[in-house]
């Protein structure tokens, strides 16, 4: 090992609203201070519960992943686990995201900003 995860960042139009769209779905405290970076309109992080901080950075010619089009590639994607798919579903299309494909025991949503993202069900 030569280190440890600081966060993960996603490349966005608006890094504030993302924040605030994953804060919602996952908890934790938007744009908390934080001696690493400094936070601006450039730059928003959430720092989830047990210590994850998800960064989301401005790029001014972003151009969102079209999942599964290849031409333009998901990049990354995270897994959310939830413990009822309905429930977790109803609050991401709440927020702005976008459901892409349904399976039994997870389901494929894009984020405002275009990322996808899956909810899997607890034990699955």
């Amino acid at each position: 090992m030569i280190g440890k995860l600081q966060c993960v960042v996603l490349d966005c139009h608006y890094p504030a609203g993302l924040a605030h769209f994953y804060a919602e779905l996952l908890g934790g405290e938007v744009d908390r201070p934080d001696p690493r970076w400094s936070l601006d309109e450039e730059w928003s992080t959430v720092h989830v519960p047990g210590g994850m901080v998800l960064a989301f950075q401005r790029v001014e010619d972003f151009r969102p992943p079209n999942w599964p089009d290849p031409a333009h590639p998901q990049q990354l994607h995270l897994d959310i686990e939830v413990e009822d798919l309905d429930e977790g579903e109803a609050t991401v299309l709440a927020l702005g995201g976008v459901l892409k494909l349904g399976e039994p025991s997870w389901r494929v949503y894009t984020d405002p900003a275009g990322h996808p993202f899956c909810l899997v069900r607890h034990g699955a």
